[in-house]
């Protein structure tokens, strides 16, 4: 049986290549109009500034005032002499001397010495105090021979306290005193474990004989000097 249409004439044919075709316009056509952007118009455009106009500012040119210089200052007016005769007496200023006379007598002021109370230790003076019947000795001993015989002083006059004894104290009592400058036993101080064996201290320096002074550069000076006495029960 043959076909009622003519093949070329068959529409259906190439139908589908169509459809593709269109439909690819048509998303084309979607797509432009998506992407489409739309612009407000400047009203006012783009103009070109001239800011060279703006930063040229005119300065008005100013006169300088010169200002006259101050006038100098009028000569001095001369000096009027007044003419004396010679018949009237003018004063004359008197201008005393202020230098001193020769006789006149100068009054001279004596400074007076003070002598001031130095103590000198026993240690380092140069002449120490002489203790009687040291006088002989020669004076590089004099030192030890003043320590002897304080010693032996202290072993004639030593007493034990009885109260000290019956409350068995015993100790040791530092003593302290000063060879004054006429050579006299002065400010003993005493400082120990009992009063009772401070005051048997006391009463045995005080029983020192008078002394010659020691001596500083040929002065009498006070030298204190200081001794242990230790009291000891047998």
């Amino acid at each position: 049986m043959q076909p009622k249409k003519n093949p070329k004439a068959d529409l259906s044919k190439n139908s589908s290549l169509y459809f593709v075709i269109g439909l690819s316009v048509i998303l084309l056509i979607s797509w432009q109009a998506i992407e489409w952007k739309t612009y407000e118009k400047d009203l006012y455009g783009y103009e070109a500034l001239n800011v060279d106009d703006d930063d040229d500012e005119e300065v008005p040119i100013t006169e300088q005032i010169k200002t006259p210089p101050p006038p100098p200052p009028p000569p001095p007016a001369p000096e009027v002499i007044e003419v004396v005769e010679d018949e009237e007496e003018v004063e004359e200023t008197v201008i005393e001397s202020t230098e001193t006379d020769q006789e006149e007598i100068v009054e001279i002021v004596e400074v007076e010495e003070v002598e001031e109370d130095i103590d000198v230790p026993f240690a380092v003076i140069e002449d120490v105090p002489i203790y009687p019947g040291c006088e002989k000795v020669p004076k590089s001993q004099r030192r030890s021979c003043f320590q002897e015989q304080i010693n032996k002083h202290i072993r004639k006059n030593f007493r034990y306290p009885e109260i000290a004894q019956e409350m068995g104290i015993q100790g040791r009592v530092y003593v302290q005193f000063v060879i004054a400058k006429d050579g006299a036993i002065t400010n003993i101080r005493m400082r120990g474990p009992d009063k009772n064996l401070e005051k048997e201290a006391q009463r045995i320096i005080s029983k020192l004989p008078q002394m010659t002074p020691g001596k500083q550069r040929g002065r009498a000076v006070r030298v204190p000097f200081s001794i242990p006495i230790t009291f000891r029960l047998q």
